[in-house]
């Protein structure tokens, strides 16, 4: 139970950390943000929980392939923020993230790549 929790608190002191920096700074809170220190976390974890190194490989791959898709929303975010609002801006950069993913998933399949 107490490694659950470390877990837990290392991983959202993280998150708090980003979001910090981002206040002081957009430029240095973006490029933290744009670090895959959860996808090391989550690595970490995985290695440190004796989880077998395929595993730990297909998360690297997967991790690779859904990143891709989610990046037309950070130049659909500050455009669309200003047009509708936070709220209406985050509802529609999910769509527009769940279309891009699911287009991608269907382009990949053509090439052996599995997502969904």
């Amino acid at each position: 139970m107490a490694w659950i929790i470390t877990k837990y608190l290392l991983t959202a002191g993280m998150v708090v950390l980003v979001s910090e920096f981002a206040k002081r700074s957009d430029k240095l809170g973006g490029f933290i943000a744009a670090l895959p220190l959860i996808t090391l976390l989550t690595l970490i974890w995985l290695y440190v929980e004796k989880q077998p190194a395929e595993k730990i490989a297909n998360h690297a791959f997967y991790t690779f392939w859904y990143v891709i898709p989610t990046l037309p929303m950070f130049l659909a975010f500050p455009y669309l923020l200003g047009k509708l609002g936070f709220w209406s801006a985050l509802l529609a950069c999910a769509v527009i993230t769940t279309a891009c993913f699911a287009l991608f998933a269907i382009t990949l399949r053509r090439f052996g790549i599995e997502l969904l």
